[in-house]
């Protein structure tokens, strides 16, 4: 039981360091005001799945304030970081 929490644990470390580096590449190669309101949703996620609420917290949140600012409020994209923002409250 142990080995599949450890798994588990680096499973989402790694997922985790994918999503980090992918913000990392996205903010030096694309232009200042281009939307990574999704990459920041994508690490929430993975800090829900590692019970690090305040840290999913943090990064919805970020995904919702960009996402109001480059989508439409009827965004498909923009309604879902809104529910996930509105989940990880619950989870607080």
């Amino acid at each position: 039981m142990q080995e599949d929490a450890f798994l588990k644990h680096m499973y989402n470390n790694t997922v985790l360091s994918s999503h980090e580096k992918a913000v990392k590449i996205q903010q030096h190669s694309l232009p200042p005001n281009h939307d990574l309101a999704i990459s920041y949703n994508n690490i929430g996620l993975v800090y829900d799945k590692m019970d690090e609420y305040s840290k999913a917290h943090s990064f919805y949140e970020h995904s919702v304030n960009i996402g109001q600012q480059s989508l439409s409020p009827d965004h498909p994209d923009l309604q879902t970081y809104r529910r996930n923002l509105d989940e990880i409250k619950k989870k607080l």
